[in-house]
């Protein structure tokens, strides 16, 4: 008899996209992205038998990090509100941040954390994930024409700030 853990392709599965899922958790802005990834595959892992389609597990973690960076992002300014003197440490650097230095990735990663949550998660799973528009909406539980009108909104702000600060560089 095969055991569950060779028939589920879990291990692959965490395997594969662990690190990509870490990366979106990062990029919605989740302080402690490792930990809200490891806590979706937990949440797969326990759900797994009770998925109505089982391709859809990669579906199923996007948007578990999704909205556990959304929840943890919440509840981190209502934390900010009752205690004022709450200020978390700022995340230490990956190699990833470190390589990051070039200026006009660093204005176009602040502009992106100024969209609205929605605008922001869009574009996150778009552009740096490479999703569809038709997996996006997927993930997020959303139309494909809000993600189109999402994406739209999102780049014309982005198009704006990024314009508004190179006029007020010298």
């Amino acid at each position: 008899m095969p055991s569950a853990r060779a028939d589920d392709g879990y291990e692959e599965l965490f395997t594969a996209h662990f690190w990509g899922l870490v990366r979106l958790a990062t990029l919605l802005g989740a302080d402690d992205a490792e930990d809200v990834v490891q806590d979706a595959f937990v949440r797969l892992h326990r759900r797994r038998r009770t998925l109505r389609d089982p391709n859809a597990s990669l579906a199923y973690l996007r948007a578990s990090v999704c909205n556990a960076a959304r929840s943890r992002l919440r509840h981190l300014r209502m934390a900010r509100r009752r205690h004022a003197q709450f200020v978390p440490d700022p995340p230490a650097g990956s190699a990833e941040h470190d390589a990051v230095r070039n200026e006009d990735v660093r204005a176009l990663l602040a502009a992106v954390t100024r969209l609205p949550a929605r605008q922001r998660e869009v574009l996150v799973l778009r552009y740096w994930l490479e999703l569809s528009e038709r997996e996006t909406a997927a993930t997020l539980g959303i139309a494909p024409g809000t993600v189109k009108a999402h994406t739209a909104r999102a780049i014309a702000a982005l198009g704006r700030r990024l314009k508004d600060e190179d006029e007020d560089t010298p």
